[in-house]
């Protein structure tokens, strides 16, 4: 069976209608299971109308990302790279220190990382709010409690 223009477009809206607000505590849960847990809820493989080349997943807040867990010898084993695009121009940095200075950019490296790495995955990602403390500016949108 073939699909119309217009069967296309009535899911696609029935997607985007549904979606929900979800926040996650992130306080003394490991990086990876916080990160993974919202990776699934940003592409919506937890609803019952997944589709792979859609989104339809959920918007995601994580709060208290300054208290996340690093298991083992990650906080100074795990090294982030970047290039300043210079030669010679290689920066490391580990992952405690990241921790210490920018808890949000650890979490978002790491969901990111979960993603699919195309557009569709660019458009996930922005539906991902990610903040130090405890409080968020996301109250009007009655997001509900989800357990890592």
């Amino acid at each position: 069976m073939k699909l119309t223009e217009q069967t296309r477009s009535i899911s696609r809206e029935n997607g985007l209608r549904d979606r929900n607000w979800v926040v996650i505590d992130a306080s003394e849960r490991a990086l990876g299971r916080v990160a993974s847990r919202a990776a699934s809820l940003l592409r919506g493989k937890t609803r019952p109308d997944f589709t792979p080349h859609q989104d339809t997943g959920d918007f995601v807040v994580i709060i208290n990302a300054a208290k996340v867990k690093l298991t083992g010898g990650k906080t100074v084993g795990k090294i982030y790279y970047r290039h300043t695009g210079w030669p010679g121009g290689i920066r490391t940095t580990s992952a405690g220190k990241l921790l210490d200075n920018k808890p949000e950019k650890l979490l978002e490296m790491a969901v990111r990382g979960m993603l699919p790495k195309n557009r569709l995955g660019h458009q996930m990602f922005n539906k991902l709010k990610v903040y130090r403390g405890a409080e968020h500016p996301h109250l009007a949108q009655k997001p509900s409690l989800v357990t890592v």
